[in-house]
């Protein structure tokens, strides 16, 4: 039995290190997957069987530790940092800037909050430590991440000796902090008396009046103020984009080009945007009802993929496809969303490319585009360490200010998730080719996040139950408490009563302030629209970088 002895108890040997490891994470997921008060926590379970792990005595070797946590870390921001990325500056357009400003005092406040109380309870609780507990409170885990490598920073600098257990503090505040998020996301409905059903009607309104979504028409040319002129002509007088992807003329369907010239009586199919339809249809003429299908035309439709690397960054109308395949293009699905086709539209990888023209025209075309789903579906294995390498040393530059003992860098966590916001927005300028599945861009995100969290558990846990049993922990909790729920009833409330923002939407801004998605999941079952996943998504990719590092900037000025 020695060996069985020695596999669960050797932390300099690999098999244990790996057999604890799967343990806890195993364990911790499926413990995840139970609901109290239909409230699941998700992966953090494993920080807590980590924690458990590390009282009973089973350890793993420093060294191995670290790396495994730290290397969690970046693979967990990296993939956070490369899905929001493309979304991290549109965010900022419209009613985003107010939702970015609303989730960016929420932020301030948590830190106002829990400098407050550091400054109130007169040391009783140590600066590292409630930056712990502030990470729990909101329910962000890289900005764990971050404070610990700001502290590993000062060590390294000789200020202080010995790197505080703050993962104590946040495992501590952490399950007070989703049900305060949840329960400040209750009371402001409860405060202004919340109608759902108005809300959601609101919200549908405000969704279906979509100015930038492709409109299908089919059009007959009846003003004589385009008879005998060119498409390009028409499109010029019209001041706006759109693409004539049929004409039936002479009771012949063709394919026309910029230089085809409308007569009176063709029928037109048109795309155009949402907003633009109602110049164009007054400008050609009116709406009719033609049934292409049944026409004797040898013109098909068809949805092409695009998954050649070479298509990545290239402008719409750079590929002349019109020219040189005889074919049109009228809108773009990516991400699920509907494009108009406009010239000056950039390609990606991954985009759906609705195509109409001969059947060889459309297979040319499908063929210079890829339209392969093997090869989409091969990792893009390059640009991510390509950018993990970068975020590494653009993490590792320190930047001096005034007043702070050590230069602050962004560390594994914030260097990382900025290099990959900027590839994820960026990449295509640089030939790098930055689509992956989401289901693989989740299945690296929750390996690093489960290492992360098993880690910080086990590192923790020889200390955890002393210190909440004989020492701080309730007072820990209850300054958690008020670390997530003060700023939240603020905000909340100016949200709603000032800036008029829509419920279904400030549940979402509220989980995403605290990057937390079982608040997320919540607002999702109270409301049938997408709102909450909106305004979740809106305020994420800032929120995300404020948290990682303001957990810095906190650690380093005021130690």
């Amino acid at each position: 039995m020695d060996w069985l002895f020695k596999l669960l108890t050797d932390p300099n040997s690999v098999a244990h290190i790996v057999l604890l490891y799967s343990f806890v994470i195993a364990a911790g997921v499926l413990l995840g997957k139970i609901k109290f008060f239909g409230i699941s926590l998700g992966v953090t379970f494993v920080l807590f069987v980590g924690i458990l792990m590390g009282h009973f005595g089973l350890n793993v070797n420093t060294e191995v530790l670290h790396f495994m946590r730290d290397f969690g870390l970046i693979l967990f921001v990296f993939c956070i940092g490369l899905q929001v990325g493309p979304s991290f500056f549109s965010s900022f357009k419209k009613g985003g800037m107010t939702m970015n400003m609303l989730a960016a005092s929420i932020v301030l406040l948590n830190i106002a909050v829990a400098l407050g109380l550091f400054y109130a309870l007169n040391g009783r609780v140590q600066l590292p430590m409630i930056v712990g507990i502030l990470s729990g409170a909101v329910t962000n885990t890289p900005g764990l991440g971050a404070a610990q490598e700001a502290l590993n920073q000062l060590q390294a600098s000789g200020i202080i000796h010995e790197v505080p257990k703050i993962a104590l503090g946040y495992a501590v505040a952490y399950p007070l902090g989703v049900v305060g998020i949840i329960g400040a996301i209750i009371l402001i409905r409860f405060i202004f008396r919340i109608d759902f059903a108005k809300e959601e009607a609101e919200w549908n309104a405000v969704a279906d009046d979509n100015q930038n979504k492709p409109r299908l028409m089919h059009l007959e040319v009846n003003n004589s103020a385009v008879f005998g002129k060119k498409i390009s002509d028409v499109m010029n007088t019209a001041g706006c984009a759109f693409v004539v992807s049929r004409i039936l003329k002479n009771e012949k369907v063709s394919i026309p080009s910029s230089e085809t010239v409308l007569e009176e009586g063709n029928q037109i199919f048109v795309v155009c945007s949402e907003g633009d339809a109602d110049t164009i249809i007054s400008l050609i003429g009116k709406e009719v009802f033609v049934n292409w299908e049944e026409l004797d035309s040898p013109m098909v439709s068809r949805r092409v993929l695009v998954t050649k690397s070479e298509m990545n960054g290239k402008k719409l109308g750079q590929l002349k496809l019109r020219n040189l395949y005889g074919v049109n293009v009228t809108r773009i699905n990516r991400s699920g969303v509907d494009l108009f086709a406009n010239p000056n539209l950039v390609l990606q990888v991954g985009d759906r490319v609705t195509v109409v023209g001969s059947q060889d025209a459309v297979e040319r075309v499908a063929t210079v585009m890829g339209n392969s789903m093997k090869r989409l579906n091969e990792p893009n294995i390059v640009t991510i360490f390509i950018g993990i390498l970068f975020g590494i040393l653009f993490g590792s530059l320190p930047f001096a200010f005034p007043g702070m003992p050590t230069p602050v860098k962004l560390g594994l966590a914030g260097g990382p998730l900025v290099v990959a916001i900027i590839i994820g927005r960026f990449g295509y300028k640089f030939n790098l080719v930055t689509y992956t599945t989401q289901s693989a861009n989740l299945m690296l995100r929750e390996i690093g996040i489960t290492l992360f969290l098993a880690s910080v558990g086990i590192g923790a846990g020889g200390e955890f139950f002393k210190t909440v049993v004989e020492g701080d922990g309730l007072l820990w909790v209850g300054c958690g408490f008020l670390i997530t729920f003060i700023p939240l009833i603020i905000v909340g409330s100016i949200a709603r009563k000032i800036f008029k923002i829509n419920y279904f939407m400030l549940m979402g801004l509220i989980a995403g302030s605290n990057t937390d998605p079982p608040a997320l999941a919540y607002s999702n079952q109270v409301s049938s629209s997408d709102a909450p996943g909106v305004g979740y998504s809106t305020v994420y990719p800032l929120v995300m970088f404020l948290r990682v590092l303001s957990a810095q900037l906190i650690i380093l000025m005021f130690m």
